[in-house]
């Protein structure tokens, strides 16, 4: 394999295949794993009941808004990073991985003492049933007490992938997923702590990855800093953060909001159906973390390139990664589709939540076929910093696709509408994003010749 002399040579010169496959596998490991630490908790806390099982489905809304502001503060200053050092400003990516980091640390500590003080509230709002709502308090209190590892944890994993180390991002990942796994089985099987447990397993975890990918920068594996002397707390670096990040925020928050209305519809048909929502959802999600990570491995490639002002690396990483995550994604989407029963009576063996979550399932699993488009218009806009066409596209799939249908589809066809809302998002979203990828190609293609 050829050596390269520097970070930004091998990132503007090494063929795209290669690279991307280099940046996403370990990307995509991360994801896999990140996704099944959440599915254990689900597995462990599903051998408790149904309403324990629906605990981690409301709880989900809450770690939707932890990383909705880890996102935004990570993919935010990622983005701008991975264009600096493309045009060798190194002294400036500094400044935006402190400020990032330290902006993500405070909103962890203010998102923990809120969420604490509102705790009951905040549950039912997100759509906790009053036989769910102990399990659900029990649970969020562990995840608001490890939010500031969280939210920080997604800037420096984020920072590390779009500087192109996302083997270093990846062990800090990997490492918190595993132990979280040991650490459910520890105390809820042989110390019979119950959902107490899964929380406390996934908090710990948690702090356990933060502390690892701490240690890539305090050891200047990075060409970034997290020193306290790079932090600029103005209008200009917090509002270049904020504003590029936004397309994350979006996703993210929607992606909360989605979650509560969807608890509360699902809540109409009892715990069952939240459960079975919420364990269809995680399934969905596993196989959607395939098209994600190959996405992220994407991001530093199009950041970097378009910095450099090397576009057709850019459309060649696009197309690239669309026809890899496609092939990966449908594979994983018709295995799991023909055997939805099965993977859901694995989370929970429970006749009604497997009646309501097979429809559910094959639906998700078809819509995800239209997934991977949107994964590449998301990440790639986000990384070049088209920061409206990002926000935009965004926003459709957890929130201005997927609301509307929702409540409308909820209203006119009852449990059938929920169970197949998420598929209807993805398809017109899906479709949205044509007319935005052809205008960016057309616009490069001539720059490129001008």
């Amino acid at each position: 394999m050829k050596k390269y002399k520097t970070q930004f040579d091998m990132m503007t010169q090494q063929t795209i295949p290669s690279l991307i496959v280099k940046l996403g596998i370990p990307t995509m490991i991360s994801m896999f794993v990140t996704t099944l630490y959440n599915m254990a908790d689900s597995y462990f806390v599903g051998q408790i009941n149904t309403s324990a099982s629906g605990a981690t489905s409301v709880v989900l809304g809450l770690m939707a808004i932890l990383q909705a502001m880890g996102f935004m503060f990570g993919h935010g200053s990622g983005s701008i990073i991975s264009r600096k050092l493309g045009q060798k400003d190194i002294e400036s990516a500094r400044t935006f991985s402190a400020t990032g980091f330290y902006s993500a640390l405070f909103a962890g500590f203010t998102i923990l003492i809120l969420g604490s003080l509102f705790l009951t509230p905040l549950m039912l709002l997100l759509g906790s049933t009053d036989t769910i709502l102990p399990y659900a308090k029990t649970y969020a209190i562990c995840i608001l007490c490890a939010a500031p590892a969280l939210v920080s944890s997604c800037v420096m994993n984020n920072i590390l992938r779009y500087e192109g180390q996302a083997f270093f991002a990846m062990i800090g990942l990997t490492s918190g997923g595993i132990v979280n796994i040991f650490l459910d089985a520890l105390f809820m099987q042989k110390m019979n702590m119950g959902i107490l447990g899964a929380g406390l397993a996934t908090a710990i975890s948690q702090y356990l990855s933060w502390f690892l990918l701490l240690t890539m920068f305090l050891l200047k594996k990075t060409q970034t800093s997290l020193s306290f002397k790079y932090v600029r707390f103005n209008i200009s670096t917090l509002g270049n953060i904020v504003t590029t990040g936004l397309p994350s925020l979006a996703r993210q928050g929607l992606a909360s909001i989605s979650t509560m209305l969807l608890n509360n519809a699902a809540g109409v048909y009892g715990d069952a159906a939240i459960a079975a929502m919420g364990i269809a959802g995680r399934i969905s999600m596993f196989i959607f973390s395939a098209a994600l990570g190959i996405g992220q491995g994407f991001q530093p490639v199009a950041g970097f390139n378009f910095g450099a002002k090397k576009y057709s690396r850019v459309r060649q990483g696009f197309f690239f990664t669309l026809s890899f995550g496609s092939v990966m994604l449908g594979i994983a989407a018709i295995a799991v589709y023909f055997n939805a029963g099965a993977c859901i009576q694995v989370f929970r063996n429970d006749p009604e939540v497997i009646r309501i979550g097979i429809p559910a399932l094959h639906a998700q699993c078809i819509g995800l076929f239209f997934v991977p488009f949107q994964v590449c218009n998301n990440m790639m806009f986000q990384s070049i910093g088209y920061k409206f066409n990002a926000t935009f596209l965004s926003s459709l799939r957890n929130g201005l696709c997927f609301i509307p249908i929702l409540l409308a589809a909820s209203w006119l066809f009852g449990l059938a509408g929920i169970q197949v809302a998420q598929a209807i998002a993805d398809v017109i979203t899906c479709l949205a994003c044509i007319p935005f990828t052809v205008s960016f190609f057309r616009k490069i293609s001539r720059e490129e010749l001008s």
